[in-house]
């Protein structure tokens, strides 16, 4: 694909994505960045957090990921369900009730300052972290694609990427967000969609010879109980999932900030009933991808693409996609994958930088929500600049790393990062004690040290823990609120 016409659809997409931000923030203050004034459509949130909450990494890894892992992915997503089931029913309910903003409010109300900012530092490194790790991923691949082609270096496409996002999101935050997440979703499935149906005609194959060929495939297989040890065994990787959804969703500012824009609870609710079964059917049809371009690949002679890390080649799963769509699948194939994929990298980076900013602002520099004056909005915006900055350095600290599949780096990640506001908000919402707020900060900083320790000890036991990273991490850190408790006189000991 010639890499002139790829370029012309980067500028075309993000010249429609202006149009967008341009109307929408139209009279944009301080509350239309927050929460969108609180008049965000609910389908429109539930369509665009598809988008927000697969980006990249599921478009990219998940479908290289099936060749070692088979369908073991589609456990977790099981799991997904009943974490995002607790967030309907008891996490958004307190968020409404509380009339939050940034939902680590809730901390402060429940425990003290400390345990509000610490709550608040933790998403912003697990987000920070997480927005960048993605954002490498699509970086990489359009380097793969375009810029390697036109001797453009990698901190050049990573700058321009970045640089692109902040133009359109800087005015009008989350109320922009919500309209460009779901242009951003339908891109993406869309591009997912036609790859499938493309490879199917690839290989002779209709509707019904796709879904048969999948199935039979040894590549799809879903369930694992066989072994109780092994990362992917189903119990581990449900009640994981469980777990995942409801910290990277539920405690997370960035999912939930689109949630809090809608105008009711009732229509937030609505909105993650919608979502979260949609989701279950997206991922399928991501993982049945998969399956199609191995099973192409090994009719084609296609190769693995490798990336050198440490002066050795290593297997690189997360450019086989790029690779097929790029070179074997035809010109509209590749520009629809193209598209695809800078829909994925701008969904989950732009409401990325929008709640690290909301944030740190309200959490951190205590800025009223309400305050529009000229002061407010230049520190606003310096924040935003800041965040922007802080996600290119570690994209390029993550080039230079390994080439593991990057949606099991943001678990792992995840895992640790997490773990301590699970822990806290379990402890807060399913307890009457108390704790000491200025030991809890101490409590969420040791609680991943012993994590990492005890994880470590029970591979060594040929007990892999895989994802069970996150609820070990937060049943640690509920533990060690616990003794806290236990060290007050017994008449502080409640609340």
């Amino acid at each position: 694909m010639n890499s002139s016409i790829l370029l012309f659809v980067i500028a075309g997409y993000f010249v429609l994505l202006l149009f967008i931000s341009h109307f929408t923030s139209r009279g944009a203050d301080s509350k239309s960045f927050y929460n969108g004034n609180k008049q965000s459509p609910w389908y429109l949130v539930a369509f665009g957090m598809i988008g927000a909450s697969l980006s990249g990494v599921t478009f990219i890894s998940i479908p290289g990921w099936v060749e070692a892992q088979q369908f073991s992915y589609f456990q977790v997503v099981l799991g997904y369900l009943v974490g995002y089931w607790f967030i309907g029913a008891v996490l958004m309910p307190l968020y409404y009730r509380l009339n939050l903003t940034s939902i680590y409010g809730y901390l402060e109300t429940r425990f003290g300052t400390n345990a509000y900012k610490t709550g608040a530092i933790f998403f912003l490194i697990s987000r920070t972290a997480g927005a960048a790790l993605r954002l490498f991923l699509v970086a990489s691949v359009m380097q793969f694609m375009i810029f390697s082609q036109l001797g453009v270096p990698f901190w050049v496409t990573v700058a321009i990427t970045i640089l692109l996002i902040w133009i359109y999101t800087f005015r009008g935050g989350i109320k922009t967000i919500v309209w460009t997440d779901s242009l951003q979703t339908l891109c993406m499935l869309a591009a997912v969609v036609i790859a499938i149906v493309t490879i199917g005609k690839e290989l002779n194959l209709d509707v019904a010879g796709i879904v048969e060929t999948v199935k039979q495939s040894e590549r799809s297989k879903m369930f694992f109980f066989e072994n109780w040890g092994s990362p992917y065994h189903f119990g581990k990787q449900f009640i994981s999932g469980a777990f995942i959804a409801t910290a990277m969703t539920g405690l997370d500012q960035d999912m939930m900030q689109k949630n809090l824009s809608c105008r009711n609870i009732g229509e937030a609710q609505k909105n993650m009933f919608w979502f979260s079964t949609i989701l279950v059917f997206v991922n399928l049809l991501f993982l049945s991808l998969g399956v199609l371009l191995y099973i192409y690949s090994d009719q084609m002679g296609i190769d693995i693409p490798t990336k050198i890390v440490n002066g050795e080649a290593q297997l690189a799963t997360d450019l086989l996609f790029p690779k097929i769509a790029q070179n074997y699948l035809g010109p509209v194939t590749a520009i629809v994958f193209f598209l695809g994929l800078i829909a994925a990298a701008y969904s989950s980076a732009d409401s990325a930088l929008t709640s690290l900013t909301t944030s740190f602002c309200i959490d951190i520099l205590n800025m009223d929500e309400n305050d529009s004056s000229l002061q407010a909005k230049q520190k606003r915006w310096m924040t935003h600049i800041g965040f922007s900055i802080l996600l290119f350095i570690i994209i390029l600290i993550a080039n230079a790393g390994n080439s593991d599949a990057v949606i099991k780096k943001v678990f792992v990640w995840a895992g640790y990062t997490y773990g301590p506001l699970l822990g806290l908000y379990i402890y807060g919402l399913f307890t009457k004690w108390a704790s000491y707020d200025k030991l809890i900060p101490m409590v969420c900083i040791v609680s991943p040290i012993l994590t990492y320790f005890l994880s470590a000890w029970l591979k060594g036991l040929n007990f892999d823990v895989g994802f069970l990273l996150l609820p070990i991490n937060g049943v640690i850190t509920f533990f060690g609120l616990w003794v806290l408790n236990l060290l007050r006189p017994k008449s502080a000991q409640l609340q």
